[in-house]
């Protein structure tokens, strides 16, 4: 097979996913193993085994892009802030181009959502894309004509780890997060943020799927949690908007299933920019769940020089 190929590999927590793409970007083959939880060395055994096998089917050498949870440290060159945590402070970028031989690009999984849907999903042709995941955690990414943004602390896109703007009384001081702070973006609009929600306020624990199909039946509860839900990611992008003025914004993450967002959103946001209207897109996936495995792919797509973590590299 003589065209070239592009490998992406989803780390995640549960499952590692690796995906092989052509140079326009059609699915060539997908495979899907578990992930062994604990086991660094069983980690990047796995992630070897998937790509020898991709590589071995269409019989090339393919270049490997790799979206993680967290970030390489441009400081240490060691992974951080992973909710995988057998993954924190290894160099898995420079274990992984050992092991596999060659050199390896690493960005965050929101970052590589973000990618895919800017290069050829739902935002291709958009300036400047802001990508949002909103799941089990918030994160996010920003590519700007074509290009995927990092900076120098590896930290672009990160807005879940800001304070959730224009809080009300009763959402000070906020709720704890990982990160050691309280009132985090993601405490109130990731998944189980929702959930946590609703039980503060009903003593119920549903998750997001079964809030928003009860509040479909008229359930108040669940309907004033949604509510709720929808004015605090309102106010958290429409920070984003004041800040970088997007093309578009990509929601991805189990909650960008929910329907109402694309219809609420806009109206919600506007009283919270410093502008008279909006005129920033807010739109789902093209990929879904694909995007992360596609965008990490896409690292090495010739689209110009990309920012890995600290490193440029030159595609």
């Amino acid at each position: 097979m003589g065209r070239p190929v592009h490998i992406g590999v989803d780390l995640g927590g549960t499952k590692i996913e690796a995906a092989a793409l052509d140079a326009a970007g059609q699915l060539l083959q997908r495979k899907r193993i578990a992930t062994p939880r604990n086991d660094y060395p069983g980690t990047l055994a796995a992630i070897h085994g998937l790509i020898s096998a991709l590589e071995a089917e269409f019989g090339v050498r393919a270049s490997i892009g790799i979206g993680t949870p967290g970030a390489v440290s441009p400081f240490s060159g060691r992974l951080r802030n992973a909710n995988s945590v057998w993954l924190n402070d290894r160099s898995l970028c420079s274990d992984l181009e050992h092991c596999l031989r060659r050199p390896v690009r690493i960005a965050n999984d929101a970052d590589c959502f973000t990618l895919s849907e800017a290069t050829d999903g739902a935002a291709a042709g958009a300036r400047s894309v802001f990508g949002v995941i909103i799941g089990t955690g918030t994160g996010g990414g920003i590519v700007i004509n074509g290009q995927l943004l990092s900076g120098p602390n590896a930290i672009a896109g990160e807005w879940g780890h800001n304070p959730l703007p224009w809080p009300h009384d009763d959402e000070r001081p906020g709720p704890h997060c990982y990160c050691g702070k309280r009132g985090c973006i993601e405490t109130w609009v990731s998944g189980p943020a929702l959930s946590a929600d609703l039980q503060r306020h009903s003593g119920r624990r549903l998750d997001g799927k079964a809030i928003a199909a009860a509040a479909e039946q008229g359930d108040t509860e669940a309907e004033a949690a949604l509510q709720r839900y929808e004015d605090r990611l309102a106010r958290a992008l429409a920070s984003v908007v004041n800040l970088l003025d997007p093309e578009v914004i990509v929601l991805g993450g189990g909650l960008s299933n929910l329907q109402r967002l694309y219809q609420h959103l806009p109206e919600r946001i506007r009283p919270y920019i410093f502008g008279d209207g909006l005129a920033t897109r807010i739109i789902p996936p093209r990929f879904g769940d694909a995007s992360g495995v596609r965008g990490a792919a896409w690292l090495w797509h010739d689209l110009g020089p990309h920012i890995v973590g600290n490193r440029p590299s030159t595609g």
